[in-house]
């Protein structure tokens, strides 16, 4: 019997199209002798649609994109067995492959969805990605496990309509300039800027506050981006590591997504102390936002050989071209058998969870 992986893609977000390609790529990916791949897509308004089971490649991307006017499926419905369209009964999927990037799908709230429905899903769970997904709360852990990292300010949107100028004050007196305006809750560089004086900082806050009503601000390292990779539970291990050069200033969304310039250089060349500094603080960081199944760290190697912290990436792009995939390839595993370990580690994290009690009982003596 093969295993049933519900791929859920798509999804109210920003990230909706990268979503689509990263499912794509993860489908085509999988192995049809060991595992049935079911494709459920969630549109951009928020309806979920269960294509049939595959029985062959996706060779485009708009295959996914199910009409709007389908008949929708009920979520809690996943672990449940459905009629099928083809007469008879549609067994009930094993594990889910959550490829959901940004709000609505990376910050916990699809992951407490299946905790619900007790169905095991790939990657980290409801904690972890909420933590993962939220800057400011992510770089307040990392203070408290002891990560050096960049000085930061976070704003609300409230308390920016309540007093513009001061906060424009707070953040030149603790950060100074260049410093980087990010929004607090999104991923893939969207709305971020780089700011070198305060006209700048104004406009970056605009940007930013149209993605988020928390954002976060940062001073600039000079210095290279290093990312690692991890992968697994209570014993996780990582990657080589790898560089990112791009073109422009910075590594905003167009860089990433949409110009094709950046340059991805694995293995990153850092000496072996460099190295092991970035692999601990990576575990480190791992456990200490308590992370399962996989995790992109990202760094900064300033110039003087300080190595900072910067971000961890609960559902890193997945494509076979992108960084975190790429990362294990040079470390000796292909991107099918990347993708089948991230199924056992979900699969043996959800037994794990089946043995917690959840009644009280009391010991007779």
């Amino acid at each position: 019997m093969k295993t049933r992986v519900g791929v859920l893609y798509g999804g109210k977000s920003p990230e909706h199209q990268v979503s689509l390609s990263t499912a794509m790529a993860v489908m085509n990916a999988i192995d049809p002798h060991k595992f049935a791949v079911v494709p459920i897509y969630i549109t951009l308004e928020g309806k979920w649609i269960k294509g049939e089971p595959l029985t062959g490649p996706v060779k485009e991307v708009k295959q996914l994109q199910f009409v709007s006017d389908a008949t929708a499926m009920i979520p809690v419905s996943l672990n449940q067995v459905q009629p099928s369209d083809a007469g008879g009964q549609e067994e009930a999927i094993d594990v889910i492959f959550p490829l959901l990037h940004g709000p609505n799908g990376e910050d916990g709230t699809v992951q407490g969805l299946l905790e619900m429905l007790n169905l095991p899903y790939v990657g980290n769970g409801v904690l972890a990605s909420a933590v993962g997904m939220d800057k400011v709360v992510m770089k307040n852990l990392f203070a408290q496990a002891g990560l050096r990292q960049a000085k930061y300010v976070a704003v609300t949107k409230y308390e920016w309509n309540q007093g513009g100028e001061a906060v424009y004050d707070r953040v030149e007196q603790a950060l100074g300039y260049p410093c980087f305006v990010k929004p607090a809750n999104a991923g893939s560089s969207v709305g971020i800027s780089k700011c070198k004086r305060r006209d700048e900082l104004k406009t970056a806050f605009a940007e930013a506050f149209t993605y988020d009503r928390k954002i976060i601000i940062e001073e600039a390292i000079v210095g290279r981006e290093i990312e690692i990779g991890v992968i697994g539970n209570d014993e996780p291990v990582c990657s080589v590591v790898g560089e990112i050069v791009p073109k422009k200033e910075f590594y905003d969304y167009e860089a990433k997504y949409e110009d094709g310039q950046t340059e991805l250089i694995i293995p990153a060349a850092v000496t072996e102390e460099q190295y092991e500094t970035i692999r601990s603080m990576a575990l480190t960081a791992f456990r200490a936002l308590d992370l399962s199944g996989l995790a992109r760290v990202d760094f900064f190697l300033a110039e003087n050989g300080t190595v900072y912290i910067n971000e961890v990436n609960t559902m890193p792009g997945f494509t076979p071209y992108s960084m975190f995939p790429l990362l294990w390839k040079h470390s000796g595993v292909s991107y099918p058998e990347l993708i089948e370990r991230l199924i056992a580690l979900a699969l043996e994290r959800h037994q794990e969870k089946q043995t917690i009690s959840y009644t009280l009982e009391r010991k007779r003596g």
